[in-house]
């Protein structure tokens, strides 16, 4: 794959651009503040970025934006977002158009490789990558709302796994169920959720959404 990093601490750049090339990707250009990671984005449209939230010369957002800006540019273009800590804004701001391609792991994430190259390759593919631990400290906050509260306890882990980006066929391994009991869980899902969209693809990240949209 080729892949544009953005990251302004310079051991986590090295270490990352050390990882993917190991794993066989090329790394095609790095960035270190927000317009440099907006320009390499839309110079080189990569196969998968990697970009840090918090950038020069806010220290802010500058990344999310330049990411969310790019993608605006560049409809689906898939993008990695790394940040210090579970921001629920983050991932909503970035699922929000639908259009898949999009991953948000915490920094401490990247040292599990494979993990990190999955969710990578995820990402590149069109789909969608959330941290465990994202999703994870979201649960332990103890946030709920009316239509969460319908799902039974399975149809919870099946969207939860789901928010993590897994396909049908990897939550049934997880879970060690069917494909077509999986199958039977998300479409009793998307009915208590309200989501009744034909793309199965969109209907999934609308479920991800109504299950990070909790108060």
């Amino acid at each position: 794959m080729r892949i544009v990093v953005a990251e302004d601490l310079y051991l986590l750049r090295d270490g990352m651009i050390r990882l993917l090339e190991a794993y066989g990707h090329q790394v095609v250009a790095t960035a270190t503040t927000g317009p440099e990671t907006l320009d390499a984005l839309l110079t080189w449209r990569p196969d998968v970025s990697v970009v840090d939230v918090r950038m020069p010369p806010t220290q802010s957002d500058e990344g999310l934006k330049a990411a969310l800006a790019a993608r605006r540019e560049l409809p689906g273009l898939p993008v990695l977002i790394l940040s210090q800590h579970v921001e629920q804004l983050y991932a909503r701001e970035l699922l929000a158009d639908g259009a898949g391609g999009i991953g948000y792991f915490l920094k401490e994430s990247v040292f599990d490789a494979d993990q990190f190259i999955d969710a990578l390759e995820r990402v590149a593919g069109g789909g969608s990558a959330m941290d465990p631990a994202v999703i994870t400290r979201l649960l332990s906050s103890g946030t709920s709302n009316r239509r969460l509260a319908k799902l039974t306890e399975r149809e919870h882990s099946v969207l939860t796994l789901m928010a993590e980006g897994l396909s049908n066929q990897a939550i049934g391994r997880r879970l060690f169920l069917s494909d077509s009991a999986i199958g039977k869980y998300t479409t009793s899902l998307f009915g208590k959720l309200g989501i009744t969209d034909d793309d199965d693809s969109n209907r999934r990240v609308l479920a991800v959404l109504a299950y990070l949209n909790t108060p």
